[in-house]
């Protein structure tokens, strides 16, 4: 199965973002990550969505204003961002931890 994120861009902050997780196969009995790369910053583990659908946030600065969320039948998985500062900027990636998606970037101005 391989994994493509999409959905990322250039938002103002306070703004907000759906980024889009798509699998090429099923994933359903998969739990799927979020993780996210700023420049120049180690990866930081942000988000998990397990097979029946329990979404957790890692991530403290995420809480409250990130969700997780998926639709099997899509065998997709969305991440959600609202309220989102220059913090945020990075490249964002969905994986199995069996394979890792093309991330999508995510820029927030100031």
């Amino acid at each position: 199965v391989q994994l493509q994120a999409s959905g990322g861009g250039l938002v103002q902050a306070g703004g907000s973002l759906k980024l889009s997780c798509i699998a090429s196969g099923s994933i359903s009995s998969n739990t799927v990550a979020w993780y996210r790369q700023a420049p120049e910053k180690e990866r930081e583990f942000v988000a998990t969505i397990t097979s029946s659908g329990r979404p957790t946030i890692y991530l403290d600065s995420a809480k409250g204003r990130f969700i997780v969320s998926r639709d099997n039948a899509r065998a997709t998985v969305y991440l959600e961002m609202s309220d989102l500062g220059p913090e945020d900027t990075g490249v964002y990636y969905c994986t199995t931890w069996d394979a890792w998606g093309q991330g999508t970037l995510v820029t927030v101005s100031s």
